[in-house]
């Protein structure tokens, strides 16, 4: 079957999203038929251990616009996200989850913004079905608390459903470090950029993706990424509890010479303040070996991900400026007659 060269790329990661793959290609399939142009389907496999990695080949095999990443282990939904974008070779990318709470109809609507000049369009999620009242305060504090403390005006209630055009793809592409915030990341990058509301959808099959935990370490990650904002809370609250002690000093010496009260006396007060200011001390030594941390993760050199194996695509054939593709020695890529990419005798790590 002769494929044309891809307009538009869909990028979707997934992990564990066994049900959700034949029923995201055949709303993805019934979309791009009102597209009009070339199109294809890139499903990143990050790690899954139930039959995902099955129905994407499924799916693969009935079409061969589907193209399939599939990591050595599970490297994360941002990384996963980037390797879509590595291999992605359309004239514009959009970003999807795998789960189908992004609806893909929006899609059009995106590429109806691109086609009029925009470079990045993003999806606002006006409303949010199916999930708790915490899930969507959480998730709206912490839009709101990235908003106003990092470096890049990221816009409210965005996940990474977005469209972004080639230049824009490259320019997210040539930033290799670890901890990704990707729509951090497209915000940083400039370029004509709009918005779309939508409604996101419950999820039907499956569970999320991104519980507390793993909102809080998102968090963590757009915030030492984009920001440092915390190391100068640490300067703001070392002035003010200096600022009180030297108004304290005079008045604790008032009170000690002209009144005889319990508390000056005992060490209660002292042992409260000290480990108050432990307490603080702590927190700060926390927030410094956040960032310490991140400088060690990109001092260590290591790439990015590890590609096992790939399904329709060559990866010889992607070459992307300050990425790069390091074999394990006699390694070998061949191609097989269902257009799978095998790598022997190791894998691919792409920087």
């Amino acid at each position: 079957m002769n494929i044309s060269p891809p307009v538009l790329s869909i990028v979707a990661p997934v992990y564990n999203e066994q049900g959700n793959i034949p029923r995201l290609y055949s709303e993805i399939k019934r979309v791009m038929e009102q597209f009009g142009d070339p199109w294809e389907l890139v499903l990143v496999n990050d790690g899954s251990r139930d039959n995902s990695l099955q129905e994407m080949m499924t799916v693969h095999e009935a079409d061969p616009r589907v193209r399939i990443v599939n990591f050595a282990r599970n490297f994360g939904h941002q990384t996963a996200v980037t390797a879509g974008m590595d291999f992605a070779s359309g004239d514009a990318v959009v970003l999807i989850d795998a789960d189908l709470q992004d609806p893909p109809e929006v899609i059009l609507r995106l590429v109806e913004k691109w086609r009029e000049g925009y470079q990045v369009v993003y999806a606002v999620r006006a409303e949010r079905r199916g999930e708790s009242a915490f899930k969507i305060w959480t998730a709206k504090m912490f839009y709101r608390l990235i908003y106003r403390i990092t470096d890049v005006d990221i816009p409210l209630d965005t996940g990474d459903f977005r469209l972004m055009d080639r230049r824009v793809v490259n320019a997210v592409n040539q930033m290799r470090e670890h901890n990704r915030f990707i729509r951090g990341l497209t915000s940083w990058v400039g370029f004509k950029q709009t918005g779309v509301e939508y409604v996101r959808q419950a999820r039907e099959i499956g569970e999320t993706k991104y519980p507390l935990r793993k909102m809080l370490r998102l968090a963590i990650d757009a915030i030492t990424g984009f920001s440092f904002f915390p190391l100068q809370v640490a300067i703001y609250i070392s002035f003010v509890l200096g600022v009180l002690a030297v108004l304290a000093l005079p008045l604790v010496v008032f009170l000690r010479l002209a009144t005889s009260d319990a508390f000056l006396e005992g060490q209660a007060t002292t042992l409260s303040v000290v480990l108050i200011l432990s307490a603080f001390q702590f927190f700060f030594f926390f927030i410094m070996g956040q960032y310490i941390a991140r400088i060690y993760d990109e001092t260590r050199g290591r790439p990015l991900y590890v590609v096992a194996d790939t399904y329709g695509i060559e990866i010889e054939k992607h070459t992307i400026p300050a990425r790069v593709v390091a074999e394990v020695p006699s390694n070998r890529v061949t191609k097989n007659s269902d257009n799978r990419t095998d790598i022997e005798e190791g894998s691919h790590a792409i920087a």
